[in-house]
């Protein structure tokens, strides 16, 4: 059974593989009581981590972030599903388009797409230098 199948249809679906589902808790809002940016970068972060450390072989770090669009608010209560894709690989790094989707609470049939952006990881060594990613 597919991620998606009994969610109803919608222009655009989720990229790559489902990397990290997680809930949003309170602790993790701002003053207006939406889920600190901050707090979803860092889940995204762990996700594109877990990609690129299973694609490098290895240890990875964050090395840069960008074309990162908030699309809409994550509210407490939401399960959020960040899904990863291997936008590129090169000697030493590797980079991941992340998306983070919603299930809202009490309408887990509803998929929303609430943010993206690409993470670049290099990999690293025992010794924390940089080392070549594999061949696949």
């Amino acid at each position: 059974m597919s991620e998606t199948q009994g969610l109803p249809a919608t222009e655009e679906e989720p990229i790559g593989e489902l990397a990290l589902r997680t809930l949003a808790m309170p602790a993790d809002t701002n003053p207006s009581g939406d889920i600190f940016g901050g707090w979803l970068m860092g889940q995204m972060d762990i996700a594109g981590g877990i990609a690129a450390g299973s694609r490098a072989g290895g240890r990875v770090a964050t090395v840069a972030v960008d074309g990162f669009t908030f699309h809409k608010p994550v509210h407490v209560g939401d399960v959020v599903c960040c899904y990863t894709k291997i936008l590129r690989t090169g000697r030493t790094s590797v980079t991941i388009r992340v998306q983070a989707w919603t299930l809202r609470r009490h309408q887990a049939d509803v998929r929303i797409k609430v943010t993206e952006g690409n993470f670049t990881f290099v990999a690293l060594d025992e010794n924390g230098n940089k080392r070549l990613v594999p061949d696949h």
